[in-house]
């Protein structure tokens, strides 16, 4: 296939469009509400009532207010998008026969101009919820693998990697390390086997941004890793998605068999002399595997345990050849930049983190579910505005960002803007995206208590401060909880804290702490208020299990 190939198969695609089109949303968390339902019970309504030139039922991914779901989207020529929430099978009928006039009676729908949408900026999202998942057809008609194309026949290898660099895009994994360098640093070891991994092992209790992309937008994906191969002298792609995510991995397989079959991934792609092949690589689900050396161990067969670094994956990763890793958003974020330019991506954000950022937003807030924001917004107005505040009768308290390796930072603090630096400074990280927020029932040291549970579970054991270190502060921390400890476990429980945080191996281990630390820094009182001693004595029973 060359370009003229794909602009035709797009221009077949947006010709045979409907008049009317129903989006349904069938990524898993409206899927698992009875999106295949509703449907199948549209598309009956569609063939009954002789609609089937008019009216079209698609097969969409996130729609994103994940709280009102089951979703669907009615959009028409000349009248304005309706988006329809918590829809049942037995609504669907009313909702295909109203297609194209006025929303149909008796379906609740959303305010498609309230801030949880009018706030956004999507470059990641933009065509989650717009394109078909399973048909390559509606992806390319929306523009997949354009930039792809005009990277192999209008730009050099190093022109991307300069791209790249200029746009400032940093990693969406959680450290945040420049893209552009990483990039560059592959792209100058000498010729050979070289790998492109796509981290998808998405852990961290309460986050599905990865999840929704891969389910929802997989040739993006694609097409940003067969960009970095180009760009770093690749011929071997890997992506390495949790078991957890069956529908994921089932469009992941679904995009790379379609992708393969018009000829945009595999040999002499867009007739140049490129070549780029991609593989699924299924994890067992163990948290450490997020850690990009342990990551490529276990592509490699083996036990997923990070090793010592040097040397970087960069220069000795797969089966010792250079290797270059980044996560899902971050592949995401190649084609819109290399279409756009770096300039138009620098733009957005702040002067140390560009772009946006896509957040699995959950928790005690009214709406919940997928955005993307510019970086440098404020927690406040992500919380708050896109948020919709607390549910009735509840107050914030904090939000917690960055999964188990972060931290909760409290509702006085909220003006702080969402970039990197500002997070770090305030004890808690990006991470790859989870944002929980809690309210004023939330207890800070029992959710200290869980997250180092969590880390503590998946601790690989290879080294001994995280293996041991992690039980013992879940230990003292349980006992704080119980109300049995003694004041003097308090700066125990931070020296532990600071020892684990610097001695561990890898990403799990140093970070396991931040929960204790900004809990302890914001909501000491909590802490304090369960001691013995404490006004005369704890305030759970003093006997131990």
């Amino acid at each position: 296939m060359d370009l003229n190939d794909l602009i035709a198969l797009a221009d077949r695609e947006r010709a045979d469009r409907a008049p009317v089109e129903l989006g349904v949303c069938l990524a898993a968390s409206c899927q698992y509400s009875g999106a295949e339902q509703i449907c199948r019970s549209l598309s009956e309504t569609v063939v009954a009532g002789g609609l089937a030139g008019r009216v079209r039922v698609r097969k969409v991914g996130c729609l994103r207010l994940c709280s009102e779901g089951p979703l669907v989207r009615a959009e028409g020529e000349g009248t304005p998008p309706v988006l329809y929430r918590k829809v049942t099978a037995e609504q669907a009928p009313a909702i295909a026969r109203a297609a194209g006039g006025a929303p149909a009676d008796g379906v609740a729908t959303a305010d498609l101009n309230a801030p949880f949408f009018s706030m956004q900026r999507s470059i990641v999202l933009e065509n989650t919820g717009r394109v078909e998942p399973e048909r390559i057809e509606s992806a390319i008609a929306a523009g997949a693998y354009r930039s792809l194309s005009l990277a192999l026949h209008e730009m050099s290898p190093e022109a991307v990697v300069d791209e790249i660099t200029r746009s400032g895009l940093r990693g969406r994994g959680g450290a945040g390390y420049p893209t552009g360098l990483k990039w560059a640093t592959v792209a100058k070891m000498p010729p050979g086997q070289k790998y492109v991994v796509c981290n998808a092992d998405e852990g961290d209790p309460g986050a599905f941004m990865d999840r929704s992309v891969l389910e929802s937008d997989p040739h993006r994906v694609i097409e940003g890793m067969a960009i970095a191969a180009f760009a770093v002298g690749a011929d071997q792609g890997f992506i390495y998605v949790r078991g957890e995510y069956p529908l994921a991995i089932e469009r992941l397989d679904t995009a790379i068999r379609q992708a393969r079959r018009l000829g945009l991934i595999g040999s002499d792609i867009f007739e140049s002399p490129f070549d780029f092949r991609v593989d699924l690589r299924i994890g067992a689900g163990a948290f450490v595997c997020g850690e990009e050396t342990a990551l490529l161990q276990s592509i490699e067969g083996r036990r997923g345990q990070p090793r010592p670094r040097p040397p970087y994956p960069a220069e000795s990763g797969l089966w010792g050849c250079p290797t270059l890793i980044n996560n899902v958003e971050t592949f995401a974020n190649v084609p819109a930049i290399i279409r756009e330019g770096a300039d138009w991506f620098a733009g957005i954000g702040t002067q140390g983190s560009k772009g946006t950022k896509v957040f699995a937003l959950a928790g005690k807030v009214r709406n919940t579910g997928l955005v993307e924001v510019p970086m440098g917004m404020t927690l406040r107005a992500i919380v708050e505005s896109i948020g919709g505040g607390p549910p009735e009768g509840s107050t914030i308290k904090a939000v917690q960002t960055g999964g188990p390796s972060g931290g909760c930072i409290p509702s006085d603090l909220f003006d702080t803007p969402v970039e990197y630096e500002a997070l770090k400074a305030l004890g808690s990280i990006m991470g790859s995206g989870g944002m929980i927020v809690m309210d004023q029932h939330d207890d800070m040291v029992a959710l200290a208590r869980y997250f180092m549970g969590f880390c503590m579970d998946e601790s690989c054991g290879k080294c001994v401060p995280c293996r041991s270190g992690t039980v013992q502060l879940y230990r003292m921390l349980d006992r704080i909880e119980r109300g049995v400890a003694a004041p003097e476990e308090l700066e125990r429980l931070e020296a532990l804290c600071d020892m684990v945080k610097h001695a561990s191996l890898c990403g799990l281990g140093q970070a396991a702490p931040n929960p204790v630390l900004s809990t302890l820094r914001f909501f000491r009182h909590e802490y304090e208020a369960k001691l013995i001693g404490k006004n005369g004595e704890g305030t759970h029973s003093p006997i131990a299990r």
